[in-house]
Parts: structure tokens; sequence; C-alpha cells
């Protein structure tokens, strides 16, 4: 009997065993097919968005993506979750085919799938040859939050290129328009008539009066002369009479040399008084700019008595770069405009265009000139000049503020319609007026480009980018990629 007990107590402890392990093979079985989920069917599709990542993003710097809470690496700012869904329409935006996969950093590891190269780097697409460009992926939002957004499109359109050339200008003494006074004697200042700089004078006024002893004998020697022809001119002797006719014309020609005027001569001519002084008189008109010359001075050929300038024209000088010196003709017009008279505008011309570069600003000095009736133009002023040019030719045009400089490129966001807004990278040409620039290449004639509100897109669109990245498949991918030479069909390292 107790035999008996003893039998049925092990196999109850064996059958409970059985179970036990029955019991655990099941749940092993359904926790691994849970975790692993099949390729298809109802089932692994709920898994597989279940099981989607949380990144992280910086709100000042949305190309920071992380998969764990932290600190921006850049401004150290706390990283806020990204939102579920916004890396929805990547793949949309990455229109462009990808052909291989490359190494940023060895050049001869490619690979037909995302990955990681033996360094660790994340592998990056190289993409197929288009006709434009992609900036980024595109980006959907919904019309009710583009118009609160203030988002604002134009028309991609064909016009005339005329640029303005704007710099700034040096006002300066017409240079051909300048005369010194100075002699060619020795002598004393008897008297000045013009003694203070910035006088105005006129051809032919007197500046001062001077002793000078050269300049008393040539008085005597054609006095004399004058006196001998007199003298000989009942002679019966030609000979004689022209030899003094000859004497006299040359003492004339000697007071000419010393700068006597004409009036003067014939003065002396009618009185034949020999003057103590002689008056020097002004060569130009124009303004006493230098004086260096005081009553009872000594005064020798080599000294710069007056300086004189005529302001009635004057010169302006500016600078311009190497790529504007095409829009640079002599003869072009040109406006200019002082600070504290804005509303006035003067025009001159470009005279003359300098043939050399200046090695150490890299610009090149143009000459302009302008009619200064009233001298308010003033030498040494500041003024604001104005080049208009027009190129002679069409091209596609854009407003200034529909692109984005990064520094490296300009984007461009196209509206493709229905909320969407693909960004485009564009290369730029000429500034032109009105605020529109050329459009070298990128856009297309009659396409919608963003003009506001494009920094908040091309914001969600690096973002976009990022996430796109940071989702790549990194292990299992670069376990399978290996080097490997660029295949013949197209690849290229």
């Amino acid at each position: 009997m107790t035999r008996h007990r003893r039998r049925g107590r092990a196999l109850t402890v064996v059958l409970v065993g059985v179970a036990c392990l029955a019991l655990g093979g099941a749940i092993g079985w359904y926790a691994a097919y849970v975790s692993s989920g099949p390729s298809s069917g109802p089932a692994g599709n709920s898994g597989a968005e279940g099981d989607v990542a949380q990144l992280y993003t910086c709100g000042m710097h949305p190309t920071v993506i992380e998969k764990q809470p932290g600190d921006c690496p850049i401004c150290h700012m706390k990283l806020t979750p990204v939102k579920a869904g916004a890396e929805t329409d990547v793949d949309a935006g990455l229109e462009r085919k990808v052909i291989y996969w490359r190494s940023p950093v060895l050049a001869d590891f490619v690979s037909d799938r995302p990955g990681q190269d033996p360094r660790g780097m994340n592998l990056v697409p190289v993409y197929a040859p288009e006709g434009e460009v992609s900036a980024g992926p595109t980006v959907r939002i919904d019309p009710v939050v583009v118009q609160n957004m203030g988002v604002r499109t134009v028309l991609v359109r064909r016009g005339s290129l005329r640029t303005t050339l704007r710099t700034v200008g040096r006002v300066d003494y017409n240079e051909q328009a300048v005369a010194y006074v100075n002699t060619k004697f020795d002598g004393w200042i008897e008297r000045l008539h013009v003694d203070q700089t910035g006088a105005p004078v006129e051809r032919g006024d007197a500046l001062f009066d001077v002793y000078a002893p050269r300049l008393y004998s040539a008085q005597e020697e054609y006095v004399a002369a004058l006196r001998g022809v007199e003298r000989l001119a009942g002679s019966p002797m030609p000979e004689a009479l022209a030899e003094a006719r000859r004497l006299a014309d040359s003492a004339r020609v000697q007071l000419r040399y010393l700068d006597v005027s004409d009036a003067q001569i014939a003065e002396l001519e009618h009185t034949k008084e020999i003057r103590k002084t002689m008056t020097i008189f002004s060569p130009s008109r124009g303004i006493v700019t230098e004086k260096s010359v005081l009553e009872g001075a000594y005064i020798t050929p080599d000294a710069r008595l007056y300086t004189i300038a005529d302001l009635s024209k004057v010169w302006v000088y500016v600078d311009v770069y190497e790529y504007q010196l095409p829009w640079v003709r002599v003869g072009q017009e040109a406006r200019m405009s002082l600070p504290y008279v804005p509303d006035r505008e003067f025009v001159g011309h470009v005279v003359y265009v300098y043939p050399y570069l200046e090695t150490q600003t890299r610009v090149i000095k143009v000459r302009l000139e302008f009619d200064n009736p009233t001298l308010e133009l003033k030498p040494g002023m500041y003024a604001g000049v104005t080049l208009h040019v027009d190129l002679g030719r069409e091209a596609l045009v854009i407003p200034r503020e529909a692109y984005i400089d990064s520094g490296r490129r300009n984007v461009a966001f196209v509206d493709a319609g229905g909320g969407k807004f693909k960004p485009r990278e564009v290369q730029l040409g000429v500034d032109l007026e009105d605020g529109q620039v050329e459009v070298v290449f990128g856009l297309d004639e009659g396409e919608r480009v963003v003009t506001s509100g494009q920094f908040l897109l091309d914001t969600e669109s690096r973002l976009k980018e990022a996430i796109a990245k940071a989702s790549a498949p990194s292990n299992d991918a670069a376990a399978e990629a290996t080097p490997r030479p660029v295949p013949s069909s197209g690849h290229g390292h």
C-alpha cells in the first residue's frame, strides 16, 4: 500500500515537470515570435509601427538628431523630441535616384546599400545626375498653416538685365585746371595784391609787384634799342637801321621770356619809362588754394608763390572691383549725391579708367568729371556715386528675398502645389535693379518660388534630411558593405 502511494507521487511530480517545460517552451517561442515579428501580415505591421525609435533634435540646429535626450553639442540647449510623423515625406522629397553609396573618408570604399565604412563613418549617397539639383526633402504643410505662416510666392520670369553699381566717390581738383605761379628771375616782393588763400581770381588779375634787377636791366635794353631805331629811322644806311630793329626785337623777346605781358611791353614802348617794379598777373581764373609769399620776401625761380585751381569742373575718383570692370566705360553717365543734400543729384560722366589694379585693395580707380558752377562740390568731400548699367541681354530673374544664402549654396523653395514646397539649389548671377537677381541655373520660367516664410521651410527640410540620415541602417548594412572597385555601369568615386 505504501509502495503504491510512493509510485503515484513520483508520477505526479514527473507529469508536473513535463507540463512546466512545455509551458515554458511555448512562452519562449511566443516571446521570440513577437520580438522578431514576421515580415508580412497584420501582426508584423503593427509591431513595426510600435517600435519606431524616438528621435531628439535642437530647436536652433535642426540638423542635430540624437536617439537619446540630452544637450545640443553646438549651443548646449536641451534637445526636444521629434513629433511622430515628422519624418514622413522624406522619401517623397528625395526624388533623385541613388546609384551607389560611398565612404566620406575612404575614396575606394563603395557599396550598393547604405551602411558604414570600416572606420564607422556613415556612407553617403551618390545620386544620378539630373537637370535640377535638389537641396533637401520636399516639405508638406497644410494649406491653412501655409496661410497662417504668411508664405508668399512669385513667378520666375524673364527680364532685361539692368544693374546698378553703387560706390563712394572722393571729390578732387581737376588736374588740368590747376596753375602754379612763380617767376623766372630773382627779386623782392614790393606789394601783394592777393594776400590770402581762398581768394577768387580771374585771368589777368594782379597778384603782386616785384623788383628784380634782371627785369630792370631788360627794360633798359629794350628802351635803348627802341631809341636806336628812332635815331636811325632817317639814316641813309639801311643796314644800321635793320640791326637796330633786330636788337629791339631781341630785347622784346627777352621781356616776354621773363613773363612780361604784351600790355606791359606796349606801355613801355609808348612811355619809354623804366619801372622799378613789375606787376605779375594771374595766369588763369580760379581759387587761390596755396600762397607761400609775403611782402618784402626774397623770391627765386624755384619758389612756388601761388597755386590757383579752377573749380568750375571737379574730378571724382571711385574704386570698382575686378568683376565690375566690364560694366564701366568712358562716357558713361554717373550720378552723385551728397549726404547732407540728399534731394540734390549731380550728373557727370566717366572720363578715364586707370589701366592698373591697386595690388593691396584689388580695386581699379575710375575718374569721373562733374560740372560745379556754384562751387557746391568741394575737393576732399565724399559722396555716393551711382552708375546705371544695361547689360544688353535677358535672363530669368527672381527677387533677392526668394533665396537663402547658406554661405556654401543658395536655396530657393519652389511651390509644387497642394502644400508642397521643394527646396532647389540655384546658381545666381548679377544683382539687378529693383531688388532682383539673375538666375543662371536651377529654376525654370513660370515656376513659383517662395519670397517669405522660406526660413521656416528650410528648417523643416533640414530637419527631415537629418532624420533620414539618422534613421538610415548602420550596423547590419555596414557588415554587408565591402570594399570593391567602382562598377563600370556609371558608378564613380
